[in-house]
């Protein structure tokens, strides 16, 4: 569980590195419209993934 949880967050942490440079250089309110709209929805997958129970 503890693996699960720390390995989203340091997934999560290199896409919005990923994502940060070309929001940054272009800014272009389109583009970051996008790129905010996929980290909501990598947000939500990763509470859904910690929620839910280990078969293990």
């Amino acid at each position: 569980m503890i693996a699960k949880i720390i390995m989203g967050l340091v997934a999560m942490g290199m896409a919005l590195a990923f994502f940060a440079v070309p929001v940054i250089k272009l800014k272009e309110p389109a583009l970051v419209i996008v790129i905010l709209i996929g980290v909501a929805m990598m947000v939500y997958n990763f509470i859904e993934v910690v929620r839910e129970k280990d078969d293990h």
